[in-house]
């Protein structure tokens, strides 16, 4: 029997960090440190729920059923599972987070060059031929899936890592001020800011999608045993959990001592390249724009290859045809400009992200219930609705005025006690079935 040799092992884990650490990862933790200020680690703990720990149950959950997000919403039915499938791979792909890893790194590897030297007013043309040489590479690696372990978990992983490295040591030994005041919002609710914001990285959407990339990239090793990718795979979740959890704690870090240098940011992108042009100088920005390049452009790989290997199964298109088609919409999508794609996407991940975080936690508990189907179903759809008003809440789009007063509105959690007080519900009904249909029997 085939097994991974431990440079193997580590090298699956850095491409599972790698595909994760991408423009949201970057941009929002800095972001958040600079505006919750004293009550920064408050946030963090938040942030880290939904940014570390829910992704690393997610590939957890999507191991044990072999990557598979089929398998994984069989309890709502093949029409539903479709449907949820389909918003979460188009939302981590050719809609928001493919385009934003271009612009991310656009942004803070170019734009800045671009206004030092007066040419700003050039910036969409800049945008546009650097997210078309962007997304020609993302195409020619995305095109060979089978090569990812080594051109990513070998070589682009590595380079990424140590980049990362150095940010975030940088950042501990060299602060480049004192913790600043905390913004209203975060001065009132820290830790449920940094739950939400934790949604924007949109990393449990990608660990559904990635689940498949990372069984992939076992088998290309020759592992066929269930017992084994299940194994490697969750130890892969597990190393790019302690990965990311270094990179966001750094990360807040350095924002939240950034008050001084970034004061007027208004988001994450800014506060970086303020304080690595304050620490490192010119040299800081070049080398800035290199690790973000390197970061986004991993993680446009991984969703491109992702939203590739689950269409190319459910429509009549070939895998090749399909990723040309994905990123040449991100191409398109991503010279909209990061503040506007931010703005669109934030409601909507507010919105899907309550059913997915359903979906995962409940599926390991699917064998309690006599039947699954009336239990997710419900659970799922009335986080979803809930979902749905605080996403139109984030929006500011006018909503029932009873929605607002609901408990954890005022925080974007409306749905949670909705979707406990259901499942508790469908719960005892489907126990109550269970003993009604064993009564027949006898």
């Amino acid at each position: 029997m085939n097994t991974l040799r431990t440079r193997d092992i580590f090298a699956l884990g850095f491409m599972t960090f790698a595909l994760f650490v991408g423009a949201g990862n970057i941009i929002f933790p800095p972001f958040i440190g600079l505006q919750a200020g004293h009550n920064v680690w408050l946030a963090a703990a938040g942030f880290l729920i939904t940014g570390v720990t829910l992704p690393v149950i997610t590939i957890v959950a999507m191991a044990k059923v072999g990557g598979s997000m089929a398998k994984l919403t069989q309890p709502i039915g093949k029409t539903a599972g479709i449907i949820l499938t389909v918003v979460c791979y188009l939302a981590i792909g050719p809609l928001f987070a493919g385009p934003r890893t271009a612009t991310v790194s656009f942004e803070i590897g170019l734009l800045p060059f671009l206004k030092e030297n007066s040419i700003e007013h050039y910036k969409n043309y800049a945008l546009f031929i650097y997210s078309l040489i962007y997304f020609l590479i993302v195409i020619a690696i995305s095109l060979h899936p089978g090569k990812l372990l080594d051109t990513v978990g070998h070589v682009l992983a590595p380079l990424k890592i140590i980049a990362l490295a150095i940010l975030g040591i940088a950042a501990f030994i060299y602060p480049a001020g004192d913790i600043g005041h905390a913004t209203k919002v975060y001065e009132v609710s820290a830790f449920s800011q940094g739950f939400v914001n934790g949604y924007l990285t949109m990393d449990t959407l990608a660990s559904l999608a990635f689940g498949i990339v990372i069984i992939n990239a076992i088998r290309s090793r020759g592992i066929e045993s269930t017992k084994l990718l299940t194994r490697y795979a969750v130890i892969a979740g597990i190393i790019a959990g302690i990965g990311l959890a270094l990179v966001y704690i750094s990360l807040f870090k350095l924002g939240s001592n950034s008050s001084s240098v970034a004061m007027d940011a208004d988001n994450g992108a800014v506060v970086l390249h303020q304080y690595v042009n304050f620490t490192f100088g010119e040299f800081g920005a070049i080398f800035l724009g290199i690790l973000i390049g390197i970061a986004c452009l991993v993680t446009a790989i991984g969703v491109t290859t992702a939203c590739g290997a689950y269409f190319s199964t459910i429509l009549p298109i070939p895998y090749r045809a399909i990723i040309l088609g994905i990123a040449t919409f991100s191409f398109i999508i991503s010279n909209i400009g990061l503040t506007q794609l931010i703005k669109i996407s934030e409601p909507v991940l507010i919105a899907i992200y309550p059913p997915c975080i359903v979906l995962v936690m409940m599926s390991f508990f699917k064998k309690f219930w006599h039947f699954p189907h009336y239990v997710f179903s419900p659970v799922m759809l009335v986080s979803l609705i809930f979902g749905i008003f605080d996403g139109l809440k984030t929006a500011k789009i006018s909503i029932p005025e009873w929605f607002i007063h609901l408990p954890l509105a005022d925080k974007s959690l409306a749905w949670l006690i909705p979707s406990l007080i259901v499942l508790v519900i469908a719960t005892v009904v489907d126990q109550l079935l269970a003993k009604r249909m064993a009564y027949k029997i006898e």
